[in-house]
């Protein structure tokens, strides 16, 4: 957890480390870069996970947890079912203060403020409290600060204007801790403040009457991973339980799956177990918001997973708050009337139809200065334009990450000769780090290892670039240039079918933390391939006489493939002409080396290249010097070396899982 800056958190959901967008970029051969995963242990442990008693699962599955840490029976099945969640004034030590004057805020029908934010986890838990709030009696209103005009968080005018109305108690959800003026100017007042919020606590605190941070929960605690609108939940479950209200409880449930999917939570610990109790019911939800945002989506006749909501119901509230007024998402959450929300629902369709063309005009402009800068790119790709859209840039630098697998930041103009930035990295280059050595030249800065943001003044940019080149530099000559492909289990195609795809299914939710399986398969003969309109790749695969439909969203390659590939994927259950079918969406392709046994595998070990081949029912591995070793040899296998090398051989070869 870090500071809230900018829009980090942009509402699309990363993968392995990487942020990616609903239809991920695939790269050109040339621009990908594979690792495969670590060989599995050779001792038998993998096997005795199914065991008598166990959850059976397919091998390639076992594969695919055991990298993962899930290394026994006991930890597979806590993720399949996981446990319940203990009791929250066990965890938090100011909860039951909380309740309580939250209790006589209801008893009494005070006023009192909801202060959000403008990103989609403020925006569901403002809409949480609110709605369960009038539910029980209070008179709650949402005061969410203007990403343009106030930005981020609590501020003492708030406090003043809310002070005015009559207001004497403030809840703030998804920020607060550091809102140390705005927090005394409320004390000052008079006014009391119950603190919800994930983000780094600071040395000292403000003046608060009650604070719930995971931070302050034991350090094993489940419910470390909460985002704000998981914190929203545990106080206002822990109100609707003392004050017996299923209706609230049930409204609040539904606003917590919606924010912790949107703000790409961890899924683990309490926010796995209750996404699991909580997504089957969205479909048939109370809230005529959600029900309106689902059929726009068209959702409307289908039960809801956390690919649906992180697909189609996030990006529409997150539209709202990065060009409209968040009012209009928690107003759309809380309204009980069909009609009104049909209405908001659809001025939110529009917002995102709005953001979506900018992201492309950023984008098709952001292109178009890196081209003009010749084909060389530099490590760091920093690019403004003081026109740009605050509120889109995150996105588009994103795409620029997802596109060149380099750390890119987009500057748009903020006034009084500054800039200010939106800041995405692949998997591996840290954010956060890079902008702390660059401090001394940035106004304000903050962030998370894969995104953050910062301010900075018009003539600094250039030094700034240079510094970030450097750094990125240092980097590459680590990790090699290219966009990493790293699948974590190899299938073959007999193997997928309807029952493994349910399998499959059983390991859901999959988000940050357990993210959708990413799965390869070596030797695929290209049957067909068929350039769609938008510059998707759809191809026809064929492996040992069993056929699969891939698509390559957004594919940057040539129109011709090699004959033979090995491909990258995630599974997907598609509908054809109304009959559902599996389907393969690709990540990567890369020319297959070796699996017909006429071509060598170039694998590289410690600094040292090996060409592997097929021969037989076997394979052989070759150095630099002409030795050969032979997968059969039982006295090479007993040395530990040899054994890995062929191991990793074997799995280079797409022989082993």
């Amino acid at each position: 957890m870090g500071p809230n800056y900018g829009d980090v958190g942009a509402g699309v959901a990363p993968q392995n480390g990487q942020i990616l967008a609903p239809y991920p970029l695939l790269p050109a051969l040339h621009e990908q870069r594979w690792q495969l995963p670590t060989p599995l242990p050779l001792d038998g442990s993998l096997e005795a996970l199914n065991g008598p008693g166990k959850a059976a699962l397919p091998a390639p599955l076992l594969a695919l947890l055991w990298r993962r840490g899930f290394c026994t029976a006991e930890t597979i099945d806590a993720l399949l079912d996981p446990p319940s969640a203990p009791a929250a004034k066990g965890h938090f030590p100011d909860l039951a203060k909380a309740v309580k004057r939250l209790q006589g805020a209801c008893a009494a029908g005070e006023s009192l403020a909801i202060c959000g934010d403008y990103d989609a986890d403020g925006m569901t838990s403002t809409a949480l409290l609110v709605g369960v709030l009038q539910r029980l009696g209070a008179q709650p209103v949402a005061a969410i600060p203007s990403r343009m005009e106030e930005g981020y968080g609590l501020n003492a005018a708030m406090v003043d204007r809310l002070a005015a109305e009559g207001i004497r108690l403030l809840i703030t959800v998804d920020n607060g801790v550091s809102a140390q003026e705005a927090l005394e100017r409320a004390e000052e007042l008079g006014v009391e403040v119950i603190l919800t919020d994930h983000h780094t606590l600071p040395t000292q605190m403000p003046p608060h009457l009650a604070l719930l941070h995971p931070e302050r929960t034991p350090v094993d605690s489940p419910y470390r991973g909460l985002a704000g609108v998981g914190l929203a939940y545990v106080l206002a479950a822990a109100l609707c339980q003392s004050l017996k209200s299923q209706d609230g409880l049930e409204v609040a449930r539904n606003l917590f799956c919606i924010g912790t999917i949107a703000d790409m939570a961890p899924l683990v610990g309490v926010n796995r177990r209750w996404l699991i109790d909580g997504l089957p019911h969205l479909v048939k939800s109370p809230l005529a918001g959600l029900q309106a945002l689902q059929q726009l989506a068209g959702l409307d006749d289908s039960p809801l997973d956390a690919q649906a909501v992180g697909f189609q119901i996030a990006p529409r509230i997150n539209a709202v708050g990065r060009l409209g007024d968040p009012q209009l998402v928690v107003e759309l959450l809380t309204t009980q009337d069909n009609n009104r929300a049909q209405e908001l629902a659809r001025e939110c369709e529009g917002l995102n139809r709005q953001r979506r063309e900018l992201c492309s005009a950023i984008e098709a402009e952001a292109l178009a200065l890196l081209d003009a800068d010749g084909p060389q790119r530099p490590p760091f790709l920093l690019l403004a334009q003081s026109h740009w859209h605050h509120g889109v840039i995150g996105i588009v630098a994103a795409r620029l990450v997802d596109r060149f697998g380099l750390p890119a930041a987009l500057l748009a103009g903020e006034g009084n000769g500054r800039l200010r930035a939106s800041v995405r990295s692949p998997k591996g280059f840290a954010v956060d780090q890079a902008l702390k050595q660059c401090a001394p030249l940035l106004e304000r800065f903050g962030g998370h290892p894969a995104a953050g943001g910062f301010t900075i003044k018009a003539e600094k940019v250039a030094e700034l670039h240079e510094q970030l080149n450097g750094l990125a530099q240092s980097w590459l000559e680590t990790t090699g240039r290219g966009n990493p492909v790293e699948p974590e289990a190899l299938l073959r195609f007999e193997q997928i079918d309807r029952d493994f795809y349910h399998q499959l299914q059983r390991l859901e939710p999959f988000g940050i933390g357990h993210p959708q399986p990413l799965f390869w398969s070596a030797g695929c003969r290209v049957v067909s391939q068929k350039l769609l309109r938008g510059g998707h790749l759809q191809l026809e695969l064929e492996q040992q006489a069993n056929q699969l439909r891939a698509m390559g969203w957004r594919w940057q390659g040539e129109a011709n493939l090699p004959a033979c590939v090995d491909v990258a994927y995630r599974l997907k259950l598609d509908s054809w002409q109304g009959q559902p079918r599996l389907q393969l969406e690709l990540v990567g392709v890369r020319p297959n080396t070796g699996a017909d046994g006429t071509r060598d595998v170039v694998l590289r070990r410690r600094e040292r290249t090996y060409w592997c081949r097929i021969e037989g029912d076997g394979w052989v591995v070759r150095n630099a010097a002409g030795g050969e070793i032979r997968s059969d040899n039982a006295a090479m296998e007993q040395h530990p070396y040899i054994r890995s090398l062929l191991q990793e051989a074997a799995m280079a070869l797409g022989l082993v899982a």
